[in-house]
């Protein structure tokens, strides 16, 4: 078995973010997957979700208990065929796998970053990608794909970018954050933000806020799924008795899934980077950023191939409805795949049979029409 690498890329000098201020060093997470080709236009980025990371495939080792989170899509003979292309997929600016965030060290202290780290948006991520770009020395790419915030950032690609990317692949998105996601974010914050552990930020080295992630992830986690799958999975069914307590414990086997969301996030993800990826969340808006969602996919020159999910009520249908017909004004070249399926968000991560070979036909067709 071949493993794969963690790589990292670092650069001294300052990015300067939306916001005005400037970042430096930074450094990016990424790994890759494949080889390019001798023209370099074998190049396909993948684009990660809230609580995603650089490991999108493979195994690092012989003892990783589970593969990289898109394995079922990336490899040798899969949808996104690592013999034909070559996938890269980065750790995001603000994160906590790799890449320069609220966890990272402030040159100017010696110390965590915490809250003193600047709030970055989702364009400041992909300019950070478009530098990991320029490092590998890949001019263009054959398409960038993403679901959820996956999806924000390959949207931004095609706007801001538009003579790098060939073929756009937005899954379970949206091209703004509705009243909606800004209300579960806002829960999440606070959960977080009303922990006493936070600190303000400063809680490195000390306890972390590990009740108050816990719970901004139990709110994030019933949000990806669906009333449907719930039921049919946990139902009213009691954890570990068949008769209530009668107490204020949890005793019903959605309880204790919960619980264990909660827990096992923590163990994995950094309180402080939860919430400045919630804040680029919030603050996307791609329409209002070039004037209308029209003016914005106006900018593109790719092919789009965008896929929702009947039961997804975090980005419902109507959402990438919006952008298909965005896109059908523009007169570009789009397909929307509408998924069935009871997995609710989650199902751009689960429904990889139903997804792969429209996306494996799409990324043949890219590739020909070269």
């Amino acid at each position: 078995m071949e493993f794969v690498r963690t790589q990292y890329a670092t650069w001294e000098e300052p990015l300067v973010l939306e916001s005005g201020l400037s970042l430096a060093p930074i450094t990016l997470a990424y790994e890759v997957y494949g080889e390019l080709n001798e023209t370099r236009d074998n190049a396909i980025f993948v684009l990660h979700a809230l609580s995603g990371d650089a490991h999108a495939a493979g195994r690092h080792s012989a003892s990783d208990r589970y593969p990289g989170w898109w394995d079922g899509l990336i490899g040798p003979g899969k949808p996104l065929d690592t013999e034909r292309f070559c996938v890269i997929c980065s750790n995001v600016l603000g994160g906590c796998k790799g890449s320069t965030g609220p966890s990272s060290i402030d040159p100017a202290t010696g110390r965590p970053y915490g809250a003193r780290f600047p709030v970055v948006t989702i364009g400041d991520m992909v300019e950070a990608q478009a530098r990991l770009l320029d490092r590998l020395e890949i001019g263009q790419l054959l398409a960038v794909v993403g679901g959820s915030m996956g999806g924000y950032q390959a949207m931004e690609w095609a706007v801001r970018y538009p003579e790098r990317v060939r073929g756009v692949i937005p899954l379970a998105t949206s091209s703004r954050s509705t009243a909606q996601t800004l209300a579960w974010s806002a829960i999440g914050r606070r959960a977080i933000m009303s922990d006493p552990n936070w600190r303000g930020g400063d809680y490195y080295g000390s306890h972390p806020p590990i009740h108050g992630l816990a719970v901004a992830r139990m709110i994030g986690h019933i949000t990806y799924l669906s009333p449907e799958s719930l039921e049919r999975k946990f139902g009213r069914s009691l954890q570990a008795s068949d008769v209530f307590s009668y107490q204020l414990g949890p005793e019903f086997a959605i309880e204790s899934y919960l619980d264990y969301q909660g827990a096992s996030f923590n163990a994995r993800f950094d309180a402080n980077s939860y919430l400045y990826i919630l804040k680029a969340i919030d603050y996307w808006d791609l329409g209002a950023a070039y004037g209308s969602l029209d003016q914005a996919l106006a900018r593109s020159q790719a092919r789009w191939q965008i896929f929702s999910f009947s039961s997804d009520w975090l980005y419902p249908v109507s959402e990438s409805e919006l952008i298909a017909q965005s896109l059908e004004r523009q007169g570009k070249h789009y397909e929307h795949i509408v998924i069935e399926s009871s997995l609710g968000h989650d199902a751009f991560l689960l429904e990889e049979e139903k997804v792969g070979g429209a996306m494996s036909r799409f990324l043949t067709e890219l590739q020909a029409s070269a």
